[in-house]
């Protein structure tokens, strides 16, 4: 079985996170990923630590897998002509570098499309293309409005503890080329691509972003608790914090029975979720007291039993021990094995993970220009 993506190009100018996010999925997914590099240092990630292992960040080997490496000086004109030779061959292109500036150095989606028309261009920044503000995750997640609805309740704004705003953007170039490659198998027809960090933060207000534009209320912090559904948080227990999700009327009667309470599935104050999202606070009281008498282990065993969906709060090295799927590949120079998330879905029985490992700086400088445009001159 072929790879969902063998055979497509992909030249990738992604830089730090957000677009090396993306083209991961893409080369995970059996793209041909070539990533551009400046001669001299490469990737910003690659001097992002510590930690290091045996000299390379852990931060660069997270997202660059599957990719191969070549070097070019965009502030060089020899360069330049020849990373275009290779954008005239390739299938996708990506960028986040500030607005403008790949149109200003002649390597722009105008440009490079008159030379191939099928070509999928696709360009990440904070805000647009017409927009010049320098898109870093923290200013982005701070102008999305979430981190006004995040931690505690009395608290000042939290950010998310994951790079969201770069994270989703990377999601979104990888969604987005998809759908272009989808429309140019049809009908030919290459494209050209604006994914704002901005845009996909504020995608992920949903119902938030409803009941605000719709309804006319705006979300609140509610430290862990759920705006429109209760009990849905984690619960303190005697060692520790146990997530519950009471999703609705039939599970909170389950509930109750649990804690060995029915009577407050018919208590007006608790009989539906309306009214149990207005009593909240009484309802706490009641069932905080009885939680914190039993370990997570135990109430898990007990919900369970009862169909009530409950589980632990973890940490993220518990979470990646139980919860995670993760591949092995080598260092890029030494012996040691290096281990990363795999892709967050399966297709069929394909691979979730790229074979190749992470790429040395320049790598791969003859071998691509070899076999992209069957010359033996190195980029």
């Amino acid at each position: 079985m072929s790879a969902v993506l063998e055979g497509i190009r992909v030249l990738d100018f992604g830089r730090v996170l957000s677009a090396p996010y993306g083209t991961l999925a893409l080369a995970d997914l059996g793209a041909d990923v070539v990533k551009v590099e400046h001669p001299e240092f490469g990737d910003d990630t690659r001097s992002f630590g510590p930690p290091f292992v045996d000299d390379i960040s852990s931060y660069f080997l997270s997202i660059n897998r599957g990719k191969r490496s070549i070097t070019a000086d965009l502030k060089n004109k020899d360069d330049r002509k020849r990373v275009f030779e290779l954008a005239s061959v390739a299938d996708v292109v990506v960028e986040n570098f500030r607005p403008g500036f790949m149109t200003d150095i002649g390597l722009g989606p105008t440009e490079l499309r008159k030379t191939n028309p099928s070509l999928i261009y696709c360009s990440l920044s904070g805000f647009g293309q017409n927009d010049n503000r320098a898109g870093y995750d923290l200013l982005v997640q701070g102008l999305s409005g979430i981190p006004s609805i995040t931690g505690p309740v009395d608290g000042v704004p939290y950010k998310c503890g994951a790079s969201i705003a770069d994270l989703v953007a990377g999601m979104n170039v990888t969604q987005s080329i998809l759908a272009a490659l989808f429309r140019r198998a049809r009908t030919g027809q290459g494209a050209t691509i604006d994914v704002s960090m901005i845009d996909g933060q504020l995608s992920l207000l949903t119902y938030h972003a409803s009941a605000t534009l719709n309804a006319g209320q705006a979300p609140t912090k509610r430290g862990n608790g759920h705006p429109s559904i209760h009990p849905f948080q984690p619960y303190a227990v005697s060692d520790g914090q146990l997530n519950i999700c009471v999703g609705n009327d039939r599970i909170f009667e389950r509930f109750t029975r649990a804690l060995g309470h029915p009577e407050w599935s018919e208590d007006p104050r608790f009989e539906t979720n309306p009214s149990r999202v207005a009593h909240r606070a009484a309802l706490d009281n009641l069932i905080e007291p009885i939680l914190a008498q039993r370990t997570v282990l135990e109430w898990k065993t007990i919900l369970s039993n009862h169909n009530v969906p409950a589980d632990a709060v973890l940490s993220v090295p518990e979470a990646l021990e139980q919860e995670a799927h993760t591949v092995t590949h080598d260092h890029p120079t030494s012996q040691k094995k290096i281990q990363s998330l795999v892709l967050p879905y399966q297709i069929d029985t394909e691979p979730r993970a790229a074979a190749r490992r992470a790429p040395q700086l320049g790598e791969h400088n003859a071998e691509v220009w070899s076999e992209w445009l069957s010359r033996s001159q190195s980029c």
